[in-house]
């Protein structure tokens, strides 16, 4: 087997699959990798070769097989956005880099990135806003927590990636309206050894703003909005459309990014209050799951970031198109039905609304995550992986209650 340009991890998330075209029609080779079959990315056009490491994200087994594969083929670049993986990666980064670029900003602006205690103490100091929030490192102390924090409040990690030394896991913003679900949610986070971030409900819209930046220069901005989350708080984004970069939310994601030095891609999040007032979330220093938005839009990312990790020429971005949506119908679907189970919970929608908002997204110009004229095998594999795992669901939950 001949080096390849670059190795993208990770094939069955969609920005591995907006990777691999990116690059893969611009002439590179391109592998990608997962630890199953049923990646679409590995259906694409321009993937070249299509590997299964047989062990899970970020365990040593993993590594010893990445390492196994580097060793008999090879790549120039290695490009993840599993925070798992990422994990992984930074933890034997010395190990990696002298065979290949491993396209993730430096140590530390990346710790800072990752961990949002240290995100949002850096925009304290530079006067980017932060909602109020409590620490909580104990359920113990959850009492004390939200008498600061009133009901209903937002519990989320202070790493994306938990692991104890045993087991691991993701774990995203979850909202509570009781102190017991409060305390059950600060549990699944501290068992891990990590803090749990307590913060006030914001109902306002989620905008982000992406860069590619480096040597202290912006090679490309761009700004989108979510219409649609999965799960409907906070999750990655279904439906988004591209918009001109807020001139506040872009001024704060620009001085901080600036101030950690953060290079390569990264996301900042913003979420406004009912007001209007935006507030920051976090950082995500790794290519989103969102990123084809800005692709679609005239910002190719994917290839700025290998343009970076090679250490080359990086192409500057001047402008964009604003206004195109797109949309994951398979993550759509999964919102639709968790929005009409969670009916009455705040921030979500009432039932009619939310069907209403769904059947009208059908009838506005949209483009649909893995879905390319001239690749639509991913669209098909897909579609195909999301019906047999609604049909298992549907199976399970009629089992469960017709017994």
């Amino acid at each position: 087997m001949m080096r390849c340009d670059a190795l993208v991890l990770d094939a069955a998330l969609r920005q591995s699959l907006v990777t691999v075209r990116s690059l893969g029609r611009r002439g590179l080779r391109i592998d990608a990798a997962e630890t199953h079959r049923n990646a679409p990315a590995f259906a694409s056009r321009w993937c070249r070769h299509a590997v299964v490491f047989p062990a899970k994200e970020g365990t040593d087994a993993y590594r010893r097989v990445l390492e196994q594969w580097l060793d008999g083929t090879g790549a120039r670049v290695i490009i993840t956005s599993n925070d798992a993986t990422i994990a992984l990666l930074r933890q034997y980064r010395a190990c990696f880099e002298p065979r290949l670029r491993v396209a993730l900003a430096p140590e530390p602006a990346l710790a800072i990135a990752i961990n949002k205690e240290q995100t949002l103490a850096a925009a304290r100091r530079l006067g980017v806003p932060v909602a109020p929030e409590v620490v909580v490192r104990d359920p113990g102390e959850v009492a004390a927590a939200l008498k600061e924090i009133k009901l209903p409040a937002v519990i989320k990690p202070s790493e994306s990636w938990l692991w104890n030394g045993r087991v691991g896991a993701r774990l995203g913003a979850q909202l509570t309206v009781t102190a017991a679900e409060t305390r059950r949610a600060v549990e699944a986070v501290t068992r891990f050894g990590e803090a749990a971030l307590v913060q006030p409900l914001l109902p306002g819209r989620r905008e982000a703003v992406s860069f590619l930046y480096a040597d202290g220069e912006v090679y490309a901005r761009f700004a989108q909005w979510a219409k649609r989350t999965n799960p409907p708080l906070g999750g990655n984004s279904v439906l988004r459309q591209s918009i001109p970069v807020p001139p506040d939310i872009g001024r704060h994601a620009e001085s901080l990014v600036r101030d950690i030095d953060l290079e390569g891609y990264s996301e900042v999040e913003f979420r406004r209050d009912a007001a209007g007032v935006p507030y920051l979330m976090e950082i995500n220093p790794r290519l989103s799951a969102s990123v084809e938005v800005a692709v679609r839009a005239g910002v190719d990312f994917p290839y700025l970031l290998y343009q970076w990790a090679i250490g080359g020429p990086i192409e500057r971005v001047a402008g964009y198109r604003t206004g195109g949506w797109i949309r994951d119908l398979g993550g759509d679907i999964t919102t639709l039905i968790a929005a009409l189970r969670q009916r009455g919970r705040p921030g979500i929608t009432p039932p009619l609304r939310t069907l209403v908002d769904f059947g009208l997204s059908f009838l506005r110009p949209t483009a649909y995550d893995y879905l390319h004229w001239n690749d639509p095998l991913p669209a098909i594999k897909a579609s195909t992986a999301f019906t047999r795992n609604m049909i298992r669901t549907l199976a399970s939950h009629w089992r469960k209650n017709g017994s």
